[in-house]
């Protein structure tokens, strides 16, 4: 049973079909306009959407290139210590003749190791006695008292290795720092 309202407007509608058909076009005009707004809405989420997704792939692929780059990262850090080792051996000359074939055999399993980690994007530090002393690249692990220069590289402990251009281990280096000359205080008795 419809109800006064619905009744009234069938009424005028007999009464008047312009306003009536009017009225409709007004209704159908703003439904509309609703979609339109309804669909430039979705159309910007779907894009919102999609650009989120492109960045997403685009950091998901930087991430990715970056874990390959830096995969052997801590395999190389458990092997510093065997290149440590044969770095000690390598630096001291065996007066013995047997002693010397060992180390052409050490030289060369060395020099292959040192070139597979080269491959692998590996490069060592290496500071030579006399060079500067850089923060950058190499750690101060010991002063020394020096007439000469300051911050000048005594003795180099170990070397330092980066993989690409991330730093794995700086280089342990003796530093010379200034002769101090010690003043004593007189105190009175």
């Amino acid at each position: 049973m419809p109800n006064e309202e619905e009744l009234e407007q069938e009424i005028q509608e007999k009464e008047n079909p312009r306003k009536s058909f009017q009225r409709k076009l007004h209704k159908v005009e703003e439904e509309k306009e609703k979609a339109k707004a309804d669909a430039e809405h979705w159309k910007n989420e779907y894009f919102r959407a999609y650009a989120d997704t492109q960045n997403l792939r685009k950091q998901l692929e930087k991430d990715h290139m970056s874990a390959m780059k830096y995969r052997a990262e801590g395999f190389i850090d458990e092997l510093l210590p065997v290149l440590d080792s044969f770095y000690a051996v390598l630096k001291n000359e065996p007066t013995d003749p047997n002693l010397k074939n060992y180390l052409i055999g050490f030289q060369y399993i060395y020099r292959n190791l040192v070139a597979a980690l080269e491959n692998e994007g590996v490069t060592e530090i290496e500071p030579k006695v006399g060079d500067k002393f850089s923060p950058d690249t190499m750690q101060a692990v010991d002063t020394k008292e020096n007439e000469g220069e300051e911050n000048v590289v005594l003795d180099v402990q170990f070397k330092g290795y980066k993989l690409h251009d991330r730093l794995i281990r700086p280089a342990n280096v003796t530093v010379s720092v200034k002769h101090k000359e010690i003043k004593e205080e007189k105190t009175d008795a």
